[in-house]
């Protein structure tokens, strides 16, 4: 009987302690950014310094001349929507696995077709995508949790930052779309109903053709003159011409609009734009 009571407290123990959860201690994260016509998503683990050095010969974490999965537990990976351009290379959508081999003053970058690798034994080097050496920056604050994030993200460029203790490291990103969007615009502004309000944007901001711009402005504000928000664009454009009056009537007429629609927004950017002239 003692040994069925003892059997049933076993296994009643047991039970308990499986349904019991606990957090990994390097946590999980996955980063989405939009960039250029895709995406691009981060899935890495970020363990915690507790006391430890991350870089070093003698580091336990991320010695410096071995090859590092850039992160902890599972391997870290990129996933491309679109294609973009690392270091000069065309790399096609898809997911990578993002490698490091940190150094004193530099890191080298690898993105490679290995999802796998969880230690240097895994790497191979015949599967590298592209390899790129770029320069340790010292931080000022110690950073505890190993981070990662996309940072200073435009049109066609953005940067990967690595950033752990006191070392951080930015790896450019690129892409082309303008050509893309380009030929995309005309085929639209040759249909029944062009829109002249995206192509105005587009040739003010991606194509600097501010006549062209104008052009379309005037044409998208001839077909809704309530619209109040195409007056601060035309505004804008006019002021990156150097037409300092056209732009001041253009952020009045929008501010009027603006007002009788109680959109306060455009009330203050219009302001903000004849404050700037």
């Amino acid at each position: 009987m003692k040994q069925f009571l003892l059997a049933a407290a076993m296994l009643t123990t047991v039970s308990l302690t499986a349904q019991v959860r606990m957090p990994q201690p390097s946590t999980l994260q996955t980063i989405s950014q939009d960039f250029g016509l895709g995406k691009v998503e981060l899935s890495y683990s970020r363990p915690n310094l507790k006391n430890r050095k991350a870089f070093g010969k003698q580091s336990l974490l991320a010695p410096v001349g071995e090859v590092w999965r850039t992160g902890a537990n599972n391997a870290t990976t990129l996933n491309f929507t679109d294609q973009v351009i690392i270091n000069g290379v065309n790399i096609p959508a898809g997911k990578y696995g993002l490698l490091s081999i940190p150094e004193e003053k530099t890191f080298t970058i690898i993105l490679t077709k290995d999802l796998n690798v969880t230690s240097p034994a895994a790497y191979k080097k015949e599967n590298d995508v592209v390899r790129v050496d770029v320069p340790v920056m010292k931080m000022k604050d110690n950073m505890e949790t190993f981070t990662m994030q996309f940072a200073n993200v435009q049109y066609e460029s953005m940067e990967l930052h690595i950033m752990w203790d006191k070392n951080a490291v930015s790896l450019p990103i690129t892409t082309q779309i303008k050509d893309r969007i380009k030929a995309d615009m005309d085929k639209a502004m040759a249909g029944d109903k062009p829109p002249f309000s995206a192509a105005a944007s587009f040739y003010h901001e991606w194509m600097k053709d501010y006549p062209k711009a104008l052009e379309y402005i005037t044409k998208a504000i001839d077909a809704n003159k309530k619209a109040f928000w195409l007056y601060l664009t035309k505004a804008r454009i006019q002021k990156d011409m150097g037409d300092k009056v056209g732009a001041k009537a253009s952020a009045e007429a929008c501010i009027e609009l603006a007002k009788e629609a109680k959109n306060d927004d455009y009330v203050r950017m219009s302001n903000e734009l004849i404050k700037s002239l």
